[in-house]
């Protein structure tokens, strides 16, 4: 997990505590993994490249840098007439992203400034330090006067692109200002506890052991009131809980909840798209051991690895399976017999617009032509996985999207053009955020959650 960075003593020098690294370090480290993203790499592969060492501090500032990015762009088309190298734009925008609002910078404004003055005397920007050093001297001397301008502009005020807030209002017209506010939240820490190992109340007792408070989420969920490292856990390593949104924790009951077990045989599940393998360990948690046959595919060999990684962890046992899901041909024969599955989990691959928070990346990665597209797959998986299941099987289609295209109308029209499926209650489109602190809204249980599409499908016998 991360940490905010914390003030040093004498925040106006920037000085780095014993074995700390300097502030001007983190910052120049920062904006390259800026420039990275704004080129096209997920901040999980510029993090990678981020020396251990430096690479808390630097992920915790990354992440309030992308939540203000908008801000800090608006920003410097102030500051400059012309646009800058790249380079030296992911600098002042990391600078401007962390220090425009005083209140929630994490070193005062004249540090933050100092500071990345700092960083492009010794990195990439050293040619235009001088030009950086001027842009953002004016902006500490202009600041509420500049801030107060890009206030008319909807980028800036919510930090994701025109599309997605315009794409936000149509699809959800009464909650688009609460969707986007959570997106710039920090989400909580929430826990799937293993109940095959020890019940919520059992391990709710263990984390107070540890000063460690949390509440009752979801069926077997509990949700931290401060996130903690994971190796600090009760009993992690010997799988009695894995990090999982409450939201995510629905996939395993919607599915599994209410289904007949076959007669002398277990019930067999395929978790299709499965990495990193989190709702296949559910899957297997929440059903009785031995009732259930688990076969999980994804595409990534990579990512097929996690899931075997996971389920060893939580003592845990499914076929894991690399192989395209939309390509049946490949592997449904050769790998599971060519007998149909009692239920399926289709957690299609999707914008993710519902985690942003979690990956504040994703808005800026995304382009408004990945939704069409990524619906066209949605759909293709969906008529190609429906003929592999058992007449009254089961389905549960989701995706961790909060737009329409991916949840309500790719449903709607897989259920105009299939006439073997039945509708079953289900969530719907569950909205990020702890949409029901007044406990009037029914997804209540979930917590603090993720934005989520939920539905539940049966095959007529």
């Amino acid at each position: 997990m991360t940490s905010t960075p914390s003030k040093p003593k004498n925040a106006s020098q920037g000085a780095a505590t014993p074995n700390a690294p300097a502030l001007w370090q983190q910052l120049d480290a920062v904006a390259k993994a800026l420039h990275g993203i704004l080129g096209g790499q997920s901040s999980k592969t510029v993090l990678a490249q981020v020396p251990q060492r430096l690479r808390p501090g630097v992920q915790a500032l990354l992440f309030q840098v992308l939540r203000n990015l908008g801000r800090a762009q608006a920003l410097q088309k102030q500051l400059v007439s012309r646009a800058p190298a790249p380079k030296v734009s992911a600098l002042l925008s990391t600078a401007l992203a962390l220090a425009w609002d005083e209140a929630h910078a994490p070193y005062p404004p004249f540090t933050l400034v100092n500071q990345a003055v700092e960083a492009a005397k010794n990195g990439a920007a050293r040619a235009q330090s001088g030009f950086i050093n001027g842009c953002l001297r004016r902006f500490l001397r202009e600041r509420d006067e500049l801030v107060s301008v890009t206030e008319s502009d909807p980028v800036a005020v919510w930090n994701h692109p025109g599309w997605w807030i315009a794409r936000l209002k149509k699809d959800h017209p009464q909650d688009w200002q609460a969707i986007l506010a959570a997106n710039n939240d920090q989400p909580p820490m929430t826990l799937r506890v293993n109940t095959q190992k020890c019940t919520p109340a059992q391990y709710q007792s263990a984390l107070v052991a540890m000063n460690l408070n949390a509440k009752a989420v979801a069926e077997s969920g509990l949700q931290l009131e401060h996130a903690a490292p994971v190796h600090e856990l009760p009993h992690f390593e010997e799988g009695w809980a894995s990090v999982q949104d409450g939201a995510a924790q629905a996939a395993a009951p919607l599915l599994l909840d209410g289904m007949v077990l076959p007669e002398g045989r277990p019930l067999r599940v395929l978790d299709a798209c499965a990495a990193p393998g989190g709702k296949t360990a559910h899957l297997l948690e929440h059903a009785a051991p031995g009732s259930i046959e688990v076969t999980a595919l994804e595409i990534d060999p990579e990512r097929a690895r996690r899931i075997g990684e996971t389920l060893a962890r939580l003592g845990l046992q499914a076929k894991v399976v690399v192989a395209d899901a939309s390509k049946p041909q490949d592997w449904f024969e050769s790998e599971c017999g060519g007998l149909p599955f009692d239920a399926i989990l289709l957690d299609a691959p999707c914008t993710a617009s519902g985690i942003v928070r979690r990956q504040p990346d994703v808005r800026w990665l995304r382009r408004e032509s990945d939704v069409a597209q990524l619906a066209t797959i949605q759909s293709k998986l969906l008529d190609t996985l429906w003929p592999l299941l058992q007449p009254g099987g089961r389905m549960v289609y989701c995706t961790c999207s909060v737009f329409k295209s991916e949840g309500d109308v790719q449903m709607q029209a897989f259920l105009m053009r299939n006439t073997t499926v039945t509708s079953l209650p289900a969530p719907g489109h569950l909205l990020p955020g702890n949409s029901a602190k007044d406990g009037s809204v029914s997804d209540n249980p979930l917590g603090d959650h993720d934005g989520f599409f939920y539905a539940l499908l049966e095959k007529s016998r």
